[in-house]
């Protein structure tokens, strides 16, 4: 039996062609800290930027090294160089700049979420299919070292199968990168957890049942909830649990994807979670008792969360332009990961436990 340590595959593929023209709508924080680093690393050819504040684009175009600072979105728009837009607005921004994209016929990546509407998202969805473009959700963590890890022993069934998973996230939020989402009263769910509520899904399929619990820390500046818990039912009596603390003043804070089989067992750091946005390489170790009984692996993984998972999405959006296929986090699949979202809110809301499929008509 090949050894583990040097088959499991992690790391993002890229495509046949990677050298389509990319401009950014926005210039923000996760631009410079993960989208733009990442495609330097991966050797995409970034054109230019526009923002709604021109001094954000040129300071963004000047760290980085782009040749271009469009000074509106039309001008980005008729630049025929321009084959994909790269758009990191805010999500109740995100329907306006898309109509335009689509009315362009231009290729398109958009921020998650995708709306904070589910209404707008599925308009969304429905522009870029009728413009005949390709649209991606940056759903980056579905490429994060140690979730791709986890993904591949599960597809080479090392764990068996599943009884129980966790996301485990206890950190000490730097809620100042975004000063934006102080006064919107819906933040975990939405704007943080959605990244561990996506991955789930991209590991285990769509839960039957949703169950969550929403609090706030006593006197904190942000309006939405910080902390939650959400179980997630299965048919099968799987169960998966999503945990996040956004307020752990603590030296004990931790950001970790653990999964229990009948065969074998994983458990995946996150350390982007953890000193974003100064990080260290993520983790993974795992235990399979039929095939190595006794043998614990531990790996360090090559690349991080952010910003290195940044190439993910952008990559399977080139390789759909390419063959005509849809992007691993194409529009209609992040539309499943808003149900579960809207879904958390109701049950928050509701006292209950609520089917994400039921979110559809919302």
């Amino acid at each position: 039996m090949a050894d583990p340590l040097l088959t499991l595959d992690y790391k993002p593929h890229l495509p046949p062609k990677t050298d389509y023209g990319i401009a950014l709508v926005g210039a923000g924080g996760i631009v410079n800290f993960a989208h733009l680093p990442a495609y330097r690393k991966a050797g995409f050819k970034v054109l230019g930027c526009y923002d709604i504040r021109a001094e954000a684009a040129e300071q963004t175009a000047r760290a980085h090294n782009m040749p271009r600072v469009y000074r509106s979105l039309d001008e980005l728009l008729n630049d025929p160089s321009v084959e994909i837009v790269d758009i990191a607005v805010r999500p109740w921004d995100q329907l306006q700049v898309v109509q335009q994209v689509t009315a362009a016929h231009k290729h398109l990546l958009c921020q998650k979420p995708l709306s904070d509407q589910y209404a707008d998202a599925v308009e969304i969805v429905r522009l870029a299919n009728a413009a005949g473009v390709k649209l991606a959700v940056n759903h980056q963590l579905r490429w994060g070292p140690g979730i791709r890890a986890a993904k591949r022993l599960l597809e080479d069934g090392w764990l068996g199968d599943l009884i129980e998973a966790q996301f485990m996230v206890s950190t000490l939020t730097p809620f100042e990168y975004w000063p934006w989402m102080a006064d919107y009263p819906r933040y975990d769910i939405l704007l943080d957890s959605i990244h561990y509520i996506d991955a789930f899904r991209f590991l285990f399929g769509d839960p039957e049942w949703v169950t969550s619990r929403h609090a706030r820390l006593p006197g904190q500046s942000f309006r939405g909830e910080t902390k939650t818990i959400t179980i997630w039912d299965y048919p099968n009596d799987f169960q998966a649990l999503v945990a996040q603390n956004a307020h752990d003043w603590s030296t004990d804070r931790y950001a970790f994807c653990r999964i229990l089989g009948r065969e074998g067992w994983a458990r995946s750091t996150l350390r982007s979670a953890l000193e974003y946005p100064n990080v260290q390489p993520d983790t993974i170790e795992w235990l399979s008792r039929e095939r190595y009984p006794g043998t614990r692996f531990n790996l360090t993984l090559e690349g991080t969360w952010i910003p290195d998972a940044f190439v993910g999405p952008m990559a399977g959006l080139m390789e759909a332009i390419q063959t005509g296929g849809r992007p691993p986090t194409a529009g209609e699949d992040s539309l499943g990961t808003l149900r579960v979202v809207e879904a958390c809110y109701r049950s928050a809301a509701e006292n209950r436990s609520v089917r994400p499929d039921d979110m559809a008509a919302i």
